[in-house]
């Protein structure tokens, strides 16, 4: 082929879809968290399949998993689940519904995290905060 045949928009198009490609495969979960992910997906009750977040495992270290999360001390309940349930006042710590979904997030947590660790290897579990899912989001994230 005749490289010098190609025009300036040919070698921009080019690098982008090397770039692409590139952080396609950087962020591409390894071998065991696609695993992980797919029991997660199979072994998950209606419940947890049916919540508007997805938990998942974003790599394995060791005997760790490592789980995406969208929430921590950084980014409070109340943020994300203001997005996920827009018509419920998160502000007030004691509105009976705010409690109930904190709760909800609290379980759905819980069992997806049950789950991953009842698997062979996996003897534990460190949260991560979902960074990209938060953007997507419109909620304000800190750096790291």
């Amino acid at each position: 082929m005749n490289f010098r045949h190609l025009k300036s928009w040919h070698w921009v198009l080019i690098v982008l879809a090397l770039l692409v490609a590139l952080d396609w495969a950087i962020r591409r979960p390894d071998g065991r968290s696609r695993e992980l992910n797919a029991i997660l997906e199979t072994q998950a009750s209606a419940e947890l399949k049916n919540y508007p977040y997805q938990f998942h495992v974003l790599r394995v270290d060791g005997h760790t998993a490592v789980m995406a999360t969208p929430r921590n001390f950084d980014v409070p309940a109340f943020r994300m689940l203001g997005v996920l349930y827009p018509d419920i006042n998160v502000k007030d710590a004691n509105n009976p519904a705010f409690i109930a979904v904190e709760h909800l997030l609290g379980k759905m947590q819980d069992e997806a995290r049950g789950i991953v660790l009842a698997q062979p290897g996996i003897s534990e579990v460190r949260w991560e905060l979902d960074r990209e899912w938060l953007r997507r989001h419109g909620i304000a994230v800190p750096d790291k």
